[in-house]
């Protein structure tokens, strides 16, 4: 990589920079004026929020809000209340800052109350909360021109105890317009004597609009709570509004009212009351054996089996399917056959049509049936597994493959968290729909890519780090993995101090900061315009990543960031930083 020291970014901005350097990385220092100093309405936590969470949801708070729709566009909150607005002008110029909303509560008379937070549900729609528990949307109109961006206040309504923002969508079902927002909340759990002593609630809220005689306004249509014991990493609405995608270290699960709690009880109840299964199953390699117990008055004309090369299907008389169903995988149909045993059970013999893997289910989606493994089975996974398990960390170290050696583990690869979930909840039934475990894939960061999908998020896969799109409408392919940054899971890891982390939404590069003054930008690889030989290996190398440092001249602690395709922007108390990073088109 190479390197662009915070000597050269500031001999950029004295303005004698050279052309070729203005590729590679300018610093543009914009001073924001204000009176009375400090513009942003920074929120420090009190003594009563104390905890890691509190730190998380509160403390590392990006105070700077880019608008996705309009990238060229930044807002923040003042001190006195007003939403405030920046926009690029020409390459690295920024027009004056210009207020587009004030919210109609004094903030400073408000002791116990959080950040202000905004997020963009689309072109022409915001909400915005004050920090103190009260909701708004608003109707923006075309934002980031002073002509058509008019801020109007359709709904605000108290919801309770202070929140902020994680996500919000706007979008249209049955001809009528709704936004879905997210808000997070860390609450006292009275309950909860050996834990922090509070838990994280998620309030899903659905604000409609309602038509009455004429009379067009917004109301709420629907309120969802989830409870976990962890801030989420990631949480967000799906662009329909019909499911919820969560990224968490520990799970959440949705609060029920009473009337659900009684169903949910007589559900279990009908549960228990059915222990047996209604059929057991056996498997090798080349077959599978069904059995079912069927009752003593039942004949063998009075049994229906019907085979297919991927389905199953037995009736008992004229009554409905007993099994009924995909199978896991192919079968031999016309091999397949079936007998009565004793006047008890129906025996059913399946061929594997393709022989050796073994199927983790019989029908698919079928919880019916019990699973019955041979115990040479057991006794042949158990020394397949003996491997994976010892009672020493390595039991012999001078074996060529080991499987783990610490010594050669660095503090860097040590993560905070044992492992993290991917979740995604179904707004109907509220129930979990998939789930899966990221393991040691550790969590960096999200980005709008494109803002009319779900915020991506970023992994951490061995040393590199990976971009994946969630896809709501494609319950086949999910989560597409749209982009690689080279070594930059291994690389953050040693940033002790790192506090934002961002990308660019073309992926061109990724950047960081720490708490107070460095930004770190790692560009993608990119072909070199001379010839460059590995020193150890003699290896032509046709592509060369670059790594670019910026010190900022600003003492205060950095409190936004944000990427863009061209420009870094990053916060302080009193200071706008514009980051020129790519030259554009």
């Amino acid at each position: 990589m190479k390197l662009i020291s915070p000597s050269q970014l500031c001999f950029a901005c004295d303005g004698n920079l050279a052309s070729d350097l203005s590729l590679r990385g300018v610093i543009e220092r914009l001073r924001l004026f204000f009176f009375p100093p400090p513009a942003v309405a920074e929120v420090k936590l009190r003594d009563d929020q104390y905890t890691l969470d509190h730190m998380r949801a509160f403390g590392m708070y990006n105070y700077l809000h880019l608008d996705s729709w309009y990238q060229d566009n930044v807002y923040y909150v003042d001190q006195f209340g007003r939403v405030m607005n920046l926009s690029v002008t020409l390459d690295t110029a920024l027009q004056k800052p210009r207020e587009v909303f004030r919210l109609p509560t004094d903030l400073t008379a408000y002791d116990n109350r959080l950040c202000a937070s905004i997020h963009f549900s689309s072109s022409t729609w915001v909400t915005l909360s004050d920090g103190t528990g009260r909701l708004y949307l608003i109707k923006s109109g075309k934002r980031g021109n002073s002509a058509s961006e008019k801020w109007e206040i359709v709904f605000n309504e108290e919801l309770g105890s202070p929140f902020i923002i994680a996500h919000s969508v706007s979008f249209v079902k049955s001809d009528k317009h709704s936004v879905a927002v997210l808000l997070l909340r860390v609450e006292k759990d009275e309950l909860d004597t050996k834990g922090s002593g509070f838990h994280i609630t998620l309030e899903w809220v659905t604000i409609a609009e309602i038509s009455k005689e004429g009379d067009h306004r917004y109301d709420i249509f629907k309120r969802r709570v989830l409870q976990g014991k962890s801030v989420p990493h990631y949480a967000a609405i799906e662009p329909s509004g019909d499911g919820l995608m969560i990224v968490s270290y520990k799970p959440f699960k949705f609060m029920q009212d009473e009337d659900d709690k009684l169903e949910e009880n007589d559900d279990a109840k009908a549960t228990n009351e059915k222990k047996d299964p209604l059929y057991y199953w056996q498997q090798t390699e080349d077959d599978v054996t069904i059995t079912v117990r069927i009752p003593q008055d039942i004949s063998k004309d009075d049994i229906k089996v019907r085979f297919s090369p991927g389905n199953i299907c037995v009736t008992l008389k004229d009554q409905p399917p007993l099994m009924e169903g995909k199978l896991y995988s192919s079968v031999d149909h016309e091999s397949c056959t079936w007998i009565i045993r004793e006047n008890k059970s129906l025996e059913i013999s399946l061929i594997k049509k393709n022989e050796g893997p073994r199927w983790p289910e019989l029908i698919v989606g079928d919880t019916r049936g019990e699973f019955i493994m041979d115990p040479s089975q057991c006794s042949e996974i158990a020394e397949s597994l003996m491997h994976l398990t010892s009672e020493v960390m390595n039991p012999n170290p001078e074996k060529e493959n080991p499987p783990c050696n610490a010594q050669e583990l660095e503090e860097c690869d040590a993560f905070l968290e044992d492992s993290a979930s991917l979740c995604r909840f179904d707004g109907d039934t509220l129930k979990v729909t998939h789930v899966i475990n990221l393991g040691s894939n550790q969590y960096l960061f999200s980005v709008v890519v494109d803002p009319k999908e779900m915020p991506c998020f970023c992994l951490r896969h061995d040393v590199d780090a990976l971009l994946w799109q969630p896809h709501s409408d494609q319950p086949e392919n999910m989560w597409e993995h749209i982009a690689t940054f080279n070594a930059l899971g291994y690389v953050q890891a040693s940033k002790q101090d790192k506090k934002f982390m961002a990308c660019a939404p073309d992926y061109s590069y990724a950047a960081l900061c720490e708490c107070l003054r460095r930004v770190f930008i790692y560009r993608q690889p990119t072909p070199l315009s001379t010839v460059l030989y590995n020193r150890k290996e003699g290896r032509q190398v046709g592509q060369v990543a670059k790594q670019l440092v910026a010190t900022l001249e600003a003492n205060d602690p950095i409190l936004g960031f944000q990427a863009t395709n061209e420009r870094l922007f990053v916060l302080t108390t009193k200071t706008l930083f514009l980051i020129k990073v790519n030259s554009g088109n």
